[in-house]
């Protein structure tokens, strides 16, 4: 019995020591402001700023017939920190519009993920979870801006309730291998895969010349 008790604690004692990753927050909103945000226009200026709504702080963006965003440089290690997770909600979707043309490439709101291909700027790709006003949620395109280099993956679709908050966790290396094409082994998808160099938050309405308002809550990375 005795050395039955001494394996048992040592069992437990190895059990109870099991590593795992902390939560790696991008955005923490209660406890930022926007000042490590870099923002990046292109048509207009989206405004963005933190409210309280629903008794806690949140990001709100609001744009009109505008295209810019927010953006954090931070190093992702996906193979210790694979899932993002994050809330959103929109007050209003936009009509009448083609997502997959340059003419609808518009939205309530979307977070991106970039890695950065450096010097090798045909290298480099973008992620765009977005929340989609005229596609069914887990559809997939190209954008139709920059075609195969930056992947579009509605969240969100056209059937998704206005002015309720959604909490999503996505497992980004999964999704960076499923839309941009498995390398064919572990190794050659680690190499191109392995490392996100910034996140993005974004509301535009530029191109379909409408009006959308957006709320984003924290945005973190974990291991399960």
């Amino acid at each position: 019995m005795k050395y039955l008790r001494t394996f048992s604690f040592i069992a437990l004692c190895i059990s109870g020591s099991s590593y795992a990753e902390p939560p790696l927050y991008v955005a923490q909103f209660e406890n930022e402001d926007l000042s490590e945000w870099e923002a990046k226009s292109f048509v207009g200026e989206t405004a963005y700023s933190l409210e309280q709504v629903d008794n806690r702080k949140v990001l709100k963006a609001i744009s009109q017939q505008s295209a810019s965003g927010i953006a954090k440089e931070v190093k992702i290690d996906l193979l210790k920190t694979p899932y993002m997770n994050w809330s959103w909600r929109v007050e209003n979707t936009l009509s009448d519009l083609d997502e997959t043309t340059k003419s609808g490439d518009d939205y309530s709101a979307r977070i991106y993920l970039v890695k950065d291909g450096g010097f090798f700027i045909w290298k480099t790709k973008a992620l765009n979870y977005v929340w989609s006003s005229n596609q069914d949620k887990g559809a997939q395109w190209d954008n139709a801006f920059v075609g195969d280099k930056a992947k579009m993956l509605a969240v969100r679709g056209q059937k998704s309730a206005v002015g309720e908050w959604y909490s999503e966790k996505r497992h980004v290396y999964h999704d960076m291998i499923s839309l941009f094409g498995d390398k064919g082994s572990p190794e050659k998808n680690e190499e191109a895969y392995r490392y996100i160099d910034a996140v993005a938050i974004m509301t535009d309405t530029d191109n379909s010349e409408q009006q959308a308002t957006a709320y984003y809550g924290d945005i973190f990375f974990t291991q399960d």
